[in-house]
């Protein structure tokens, strides 16, 4: 489709009669500006959004390497060794890829962020080990199911550097006290004289697009089976923490208590509730402005 509309208008431009006259000119100027918003439109409904099981299910991990990087924005998930398995998370793939794909086909449909798409026209989303050199290259990183981690010390030196050198973390999907302690346990490894504080609700990460003034606690996909419990666990209250760097700027961003993942992999299915996935794209978005912009 996009080549025969490129093409048609082309053909226009290059036949237009009076080149030399500037109502010629500015028909030539508009031809170009259609052009290009078609040549968009057609980028942007080239990506799919996925529902329900099916060809992303149990997909292995799609390791980032050099190619994938190119100036453009990569949904960029972080690998990782789980100190045990846990009923309804599977580790660091928990959601993966569904999650990945569809919330880099909204962030390019919200934004003017350039994503990375694939041959395939799909996001270029990216499995990362956090001793790669290629984490550099990534923007934000991204980590699920954060209560089983276990970091090794060659990821501690690698991701205490990333995010030193200005690398953004997000975490999310791990619920209770527990899994609070097993995870602030690993963060100690890696900042053991940086404190997690709650993250002020005036703060510029909850306003850089959306305005965010409350958290909402969002559910996993049993939500739709269990009576409209939005918990885990002992995880009744959502709760969103950061850690900060010498000069001020938030580097690692904690959802605890909640579901953000969920809400991305399941957003068009017609049994999720739009109030949750609508709040965990408008949250996700401004994280990524964030990173970007500091």
């Amino acid at each position: 489709m996009l080549t025969a509309v490129t093409a048609m208008f082309r053909s226009a431009v290059e036949h237009a009669s009076c080149p030399s006259r500037p109502s010629c000119r500015s028909r030539r100027r508009t031809l170009c500006a259609v052009l290009g918003i078609l040549a968009l439109a057609a980028t942007v409904s080239a990506q799919r959004i996925w529902v329900g099981e099916g060809r992303f299910w149990r997909t292995p991990p799609k390791w980032a390497t050099h190619a994938n990087f190119d100036g453009s924005f990569n949904y960029c998930r972080g690998y990782y060794t789980s100190s045990r398995r846990e009923a309804g998370g599977s580790g660091w793939d928990t959601d993966y890829p569904g999650s990945d794909n569809n919330f880099s086909v909204r962030l390019a449909e919200l934004t003017l962020v350039r994503v990375k798409l694939d041959v395939t026209g799909q996001p270029d989303y990216v499995v990362v080990r956090l001793t790669d050199p290629l984490l550099f290259r990534c923007p934000m990183l991204y980590m699920e199911d954060v209560g089983t981690v276990q970091f090794s010390d060659a990821e501690v030196e690698s991701l205490r550097a990333y995010l030193l050198k200005g690398g953004f973390l997000t975490v999310d999907d791990f619920w209770g006290t527990f899994e609070w302690s097993e995870f602030a346990a690993q963060m100690r490894k890696i900042f053991p004289y940086r404190e997690i504080k709650d993250i002020p609700r005036d703060h510029p990460l909850f306003h850089v697009m959306y305005d965010t003034d409350h958290i909402i606690q969002t559910p996993s996909l049993a939500y739709v089976f269990n009576g409209g419990i939005t918990w885990e666990v002992d995880g009744f209250e959502a709760e969103c923490k950061g850690i900060w760097d010498d000069s001020g700027r938030l580097m690692v961003v904690i959802n605890h208590n909640t579901d953000l993942g969920d809400a991305y992999e399941w957003s068009d299915d017609p049994r999720y509730p739009n109030k949750f996935s609508g709040y965990a794209f408008r949250v996700a978005v401004n994280f990524i402005m964030y990173a970007l912009s500091h």
